[in-house]
């Protein structure tokens, strides 16, 4: 027999089997070729099915997003480099959209937009990826704000306080200490249960290195999850950056629990998306601005919100920052962020020039929410905090001309400048809600107006530990009532007036 048909003979059955057992099915793939690409954009013919924020996949595995659509190419942000991306290149669609993965595995981690972690730790595995572009909780699905997010920083808590689920605007020129404030508030969450994620969009690696380790150093960081999207990645990545971190926010939200959202910062992701779109031919409006760039900040900050008891009551607050020029509070994307928000905190270059830090502008700044939320002791002294406060700062512009002032204007401009004082902090140090109490109740009782200006620092350093040794049980009560009864009273004044003895007593000195 011929050894050829005996070993197709031989195998032939075998092939027959094989045959039978494969699963055949007809599949449909989408595969576009690139036209041009350059300056982290591509655009792409041959893929006339492909949806708007479809996610697409270059041959050398670098994912894109399909950012506009047209009849005859398809414009789409690079997610990656694509250093080996050119013309000709086939693109296939996948008919999905970007999802990242969220959970408890993130807390702890540095990761990039995509959720891939940038901290040299071990891969993250978690159950689930959800859509980085999610609708807002509707009308009906949300609660009043009720709980107090406490910042740590006296002169945020007690004149522009703030909710849990409320969206704040941190605004102001650059280095004045916006991003300081947002530092201090998650460090501050370290006594609490709030889950913290940090945006970073668009800036630079060192000043997120900053950041992380003032985290690491000072607050929980086991419950912080840091998104970055710095100056060096692709547009597209920096683009994405605040809806994967909001997403990652979200599902804590959605689990029961309170999460708080820094965006660092929303004026670089305009300017990143007015790049985008300009490389990719939109129509442009407003200072070069696309048409849509207030939807693009309304829809990711809407999803900022208190949850009703019915889905859990968990909350997410934002806490977006914008940068402003020569302090011009009317420019284009400002007024947007202002209009979207439930309040700002103006950050003023000549109180941050002058040393006042926070160097926060209280007459500019407004919260149209928290207020609800403030503790009913902190509401007692911060009434009149805000009003006084005030009449200082204009009593103290009139008397720079020197001009006579009575007796009674000394006493007003003097205790305005201990109000200044003590509401001034070094960064890293927020206070606990006692401390401040304890800071707002010698100062309503005239008691620091004796003490010598150059002393008031001292005094609020000391003040923390100084109550800890000699009535812990009166700073829990107070801690636990949000109240402050006449006991507690006399025993916070008692051991105020210690401390005021003990710290003036050395020096006599006067202002």
């Amino acid at each position: 027999m011929n050894p050829l048909r005996e070993g197709m003979a031989k195998w032939l059955p075998v092939a027959h089997q094989r045959l039978r057992d494969m699963d055949v099915a007809a599949t449909l793939e989408h595969v576009g070729t690139v036209e041009s690409v350059g300056d982290g954009v591509a655009t792409i013919s041959g893929l006339p099915s492909t949806r708007l924020d479809e996610l697409l996949r270059f041959e050398d595995g670098t994912l894109g997003l399909a950012f506009r659509v047209g009849e005859a190419s398809v414009g789409c942000v690079l997610l990656g480099h694509g250093a080996a991306i050119g013309a000709g290149a086939k693109v296939r669609g996948t008919g999905e959209i970007i999802r990242v993965p969220v959970g408890e595995a993130l807390l702890g981690r540095v990761v990039d937009s995509t959720g891939v972690p940038l901290d040299d730790g071990p891969p993250i595995h978690t159950d689930r990826r959800d859509p980085i572009d999610q609708p807002a909780p509707a009308i009906v699905d949300r609660d009043l704000v009720t709980q107090p997010l406490m910042t740590g920083l006296t002169v945020v808590d007690a004149m522009i306080p703030l909710g849990r689920g409320q969206r704040e605007l941190i605004i102001g020129d650059r280095k004045t200490g916006k991003t300081a404030i947002a530092v201090d508030t998650i460090i501050n969450q370290k006594s609490s249960d709030v889950i913290c994620v940090y945006a970073a969009v668009g800036q630079k690696a060192s000043t997120i290195n900053q950041v992380v380790e003032a985290v690491r150093t000072h607050g929980a960081f086991e419950n912080c999850i840091f998104v970055v999207g710095e100056a060096g990645a692709p547009p597209g990545a920096q683009w994405i950056t605040p809806y994967t971190a909001c997403t990652m926010a979200e599902y804590f939200r959605d689990q029961g629990r309170d999460a708080l959202l820094i965006i660092d910062d929303l004026t670089k992701h305009a300017i990143i998306y007015r790049q985008l779109s300009l490389l990719l031919r939109k129509p442009p409006g407003r200072e070069a601005y696309p048409g849509d760039v207030f939807y693009l900040h309304a829809r990711l900050l809407e999803r900022a919100a208190k949850l009703s008891q019915t889905l859990g009551g968990g909350s997410l607050t934002a806490l977006p920052i914008a940068e402003t020029q020569a302090g011009n509070l009317t420019a284009y994307i400002p007024t947007n962020l202002i209009s979207i928000t439930d309040g700002q905190i103006y950050v003023e270059p000549k109180l941050f020039y002058e040393g006042q830090k926070p160097a926060v502008n209280v007459g500019l700044s407004v919260s149209r929410v928290g207020g609800h939320t403030q503790a009913p002791i902190m509401k007692r002294f911060a009434q009149t905090l805000r009003l006084e406060y005030a009449q200082f700062l204009e009593l103290e512009v009139f008397t720079r001309f020197g001009a006579m002032v009575d007796e009674r204007t000394k006493r007003t401009i003097a205790h305005g400048r201990r109000i200044r004082a003590i509401l001034s902090q070094p960064r890293y140090v927020p206070l606990s809600l006692v401390h401040q109490v304890a800071l707002l109740f010698a100062l309503d009782e005239g008691k620091l107006d004796q003490l010598p200006l150059k002393l008031v620092e001292r005094f609020q350093a000391r003040l923390g530990t100084w109550l800890q040794e000699r009535c812990p049980r009166t700073l829990v009560r107070i801690e636990e009532s949000g109240k402050l009864s006449d006991e507690d009273q006399r025993d916070l004044a008692e051991a105020i007036d210690a401390l005021l003895t003990e710290i003036s007593a050395p020096t006599g000195q006067d202002d």
